[in-house]
């Protein structure tokens, strides 16, 4: 079989649901990251506050609370990395054995299409889980680095190194956040690549489902409104 009889499988459908899959993505990390700055999203409003712990840090005593923070960041990080290695896993033994894929879309009359057909599918779902699992790795490590740097921040506030560690720590705490989000958006957008397997039209629905609803989260939620309240850094 070539890959014309392959692609002979997929309809613009599924190429239309794909582009949109891609620049919903897209799209979405750009509106999050680089907001209007008179609609900044949760995530920027957030890179405010983690200055200001940072800096309020400088005159705790003691740093206990800060350290319990970092410590449950670096959990987070630890534990979504690896239920998305777990994942990744799931999908790759599932494409080792796809015959019970094969049984579940004959059920939903949905079969027909040989192995490769099924095995594209998954490696779009894999490749989105990858890209979560190297920004979760990354996120993971960086965290480590504001603690090593919370460390250095000398306990004088008199200190003329304490406030500029006190930054530093901050602006990397900031990038590991940024690489945590950036994670936890490709692990949706895996979600929303795992209804590719029922079809174009599904994928569609759960891709514009996914941007809606990060967008809200983001730009309109609850969460969003409380920290909007206080925007001086």
């Amino acid at each position: 079989m070539t890959w014309l009889d392959v692609i002979s499988y997929f309809s613009l459908y599924d190429a239309a649901a794909l582009v949109g899959l891609f620049a919903g993505w897209v799209w979405i990390n750009w509106q999050i990251e680089s907001p209007k700055p008179s609609r900044p999203s949760v995530s920027r409003l957030m890179n405010g506050y983690r200055r200001k712990w940072m800096r309020q840090m400088v005159t705790r005593e003691p740093r206990i609370f800060d350290s319990q923070v970092v410590s449950m960041m670096r959990q987070g990080t630890a534990f979504f990395a690896s239920a998305t290695m777990i994942a990744i896993g799931g999908g790759l033994a599932l494409i080792g054995n796809l015959t019970l894929l094969q049984d579940v879309a004959s059920d939903l009359s949905l079969g027909g299409a040989p192995k490769i057909f099924w095995e594209i599918k998954l490696v779009l779902l894999l490749i989105c889980l990858a890209n979560a699992f190297l920004k979760f790795v990354w996120s993971h490590r960086l965290v480590g680095y504001c603690a090593i740097l919370m460390a250095a921040v000398p306990n004088d506030p008199e200190d003329p190194k304490a406030y500029p560690r006190a930054d530093q720590a901050a602006e990397v705490s900031i990038t590991a956040a940024r690489s945590f989000n950036k994670a936890m958006r490709a692990t949706y957008f895996s979600l929303a690549a795992a209804a590719w397997l029922l079809g174009p039209l599904p994928l569609a629905v759960a891709v514009i489902a996914t941007t809606l609803m990060l967008y809200r989260r983001e730009f309109s939620s609850r969460s969003w409104q409380v920290l909007l309240q206080d925007t001086q850094t």
